[in-house]
Formats: structure tokens, sequence, C-alpha cells
């Protein structure tokens, strides 16, 4: 039996979609419970919008969750908008359980993954992060683990240049991983994951020191990852299922592409400059 933490970062989220979020992690925590390999569970929602904003909202959210007996909530509210990593700092210092997630707040839990993944992490004690088969909304694939990136990496995926995307086909495969993550086996040591479900075991986050504050918001998965693999290895689990509504920065708007930019060259500052 495990105990477990997870933390959701938000910042003026779309309730409706932060609903199906904590309605499909319920169903998953449940279904873990029932299976024997979960114990008790702490979710700290953790509000990065200005004052108590969405605080009883999002308590609104948790509600149900405090008839469950194994289930702890809490709302972390009023520290203002310090960012993904610094947000889940927040939460995941306060615990000291066998595992945390870090969890975005658009992401939908097929019903097994909690159980999967703990199943998983319990019998590899060398895994220190879990990375999950995500697809969209739409059921299109999202390959969430990478390889070291290059700036041509980042510019073929934000250019929306369908001929010359075509034309870099096989490098952005490589980079995405894709002949290795695109089956039913599992993967170990993959060199980096994206953010939006990164499974830990405790003690190794803990080692890290979790999410660095230099990053305000993205790249800080990227920068973790590479940090948490000189102590543990990285495994990509495709029995672990969740449909991911985010992501694409470059559709965003200027403000996530200058957030991009500049945390990209933080990134690449601290671990290392690739062009191709």
């Amino acid at each position: 039996m495990n105990d477990l933490n997870i933390s959701i970062v938000t910042y003026s989220p779309c309730i409706d979609l932060l609903a199906q979020t904590t309605e499909s992690l319920l169903v998953a925590l449940l279904f873990a419970h029932k299976g024997g390999n979960l114990r008790n569970v702490t979710l700290y929602v953790v509000d990065n919008g200005p004052g108590h904003e969405f605080a009883e909202q999002l308590g609104q959210q948790t509600a149900i969750y405090a008839t469950i007996s194994f289930i702890k909530t809490k709302i972390i509210s009023g520290h203002g908008n310090i960012g993904f990593g610094r947000g889940h700092n927040l939460a995941w210092q306060q615990g000291d359980g066998d595992f945390h997630l870090i969890l975005n707040p658009d992401v939908y839990l097929e019903e097994n993954a909690i159980h999967e993944a703990l199943g998983y992490m319990t019998s590899n004690e060398d895994v220190g992060l879990l990375s999950p088969y995500a697809s969209d909304e739409n059921g299109q694939r999202q390959y969430l683990c990478k390889r070291y990136p290059s700036l041509l990496n980042f510019g073929l995926r934000g250019c929306g240049h369908n001929l010359l995307t075509s034309f870099f086909r096989g490098k952005l495969d490589h980079y995405e991983m894709r002949s290795l993550c695109g089956g039913p086996e599992v993967v170990v040591d993959v060199p980096i994951v994206s953010g939006c479900f990164m499974f830990f075991r405790y003690k190794d986050l803990s080692l890290t020191g979790g999410f660095a504050d230099k990053y305000f918001l993205y790249f800080e998965d990227f920068d973790l990852s590479l940090r948490l693999a000189k102590r543990a290895r990285i495994a990509f689990v495709p029995q672990v299922r969740v449909i991911h509504s985010g992501g694409k920065a470059a559709r965003k708007g200027w403000w996530h592409i200058t957030m991009f930019t500049r945390s990209a060259i933080t990134f690449f500052n601290a671990h290392g400059w690739k062009i191709f």
C-alpha cells in the first residue's frame, strides 16, 4: 500500500475543464484504492491567481473528495502568480508520501491510470519518474517523451509550415522518440518528459530540490527531467493513459511565445546549446 500526493497548479482556470480533471482523477483514485496498492492521498490545488479569487470555486470542485476517508484536500492560495514550477513546489514540499503526481488541470485520466502507475513504480525501484501515453481530446497522439532539444526542433514545431515540417519530419520524429515510444512497450532511460503528468517517486523528487525557481513557465519540466535522470531512471509506461487538452504554446499568443523564448534561453544556458 502506498501514499500518494498530487498537486494541480491553476491560474484563472476553466472551471468546467478542471471539473473533468478532478472527476476523472477521483475515479482513478477509487480504482487504485480498491485494487489494493493505494492507501492515502493528499490532493493539493494551488491557486496562482490574484488574492483568493478562485479558492472558493476550487474548493467546490474538490468538495466530493472530503466525503472519502482516504483522501485529504488542501487549497493553497493568496501567494499570487509565482509560476508553474514554484506553485508545484509549494505543494510537494508539504508532503512526504511514497509518490507525488504533478498533474495539469487539463488532463483527463483513464480509470486505471493511477493503479498502473503505482504498480509499475512499486515493481521498479530504480525508476524515479514515470511518463504516460497521452493523446488529445480528438484522439491524436501526443509524444511527451523527448530527446535533448535543439533550436531547429523548436523552430520547426512553432512555425506550422507544413512543407517545411514535412521536409524535416524525420528529425522531429527522432526528437519526439516516436520510433521508441510509439508502441505498447515500456521504454526506460528516457532523457526528458513533458510536465502535464509527471509521476515521481517522492524521495527522488525531493533529492532534486524540485522545480528550479528561475523558470516561470516552460522548460521547468525539461530541466527537472535532466537533473532527476542523474539520480534515477525515467520510464515511459504506455499502460498509464491520459488525455491532455493543452500544449501548443505558439498558438496561445505573444505572451506565451515570449515566456517560452525566455525559458528556452535559460534552459540552454544551463544545460548547453544545440542548434541542429
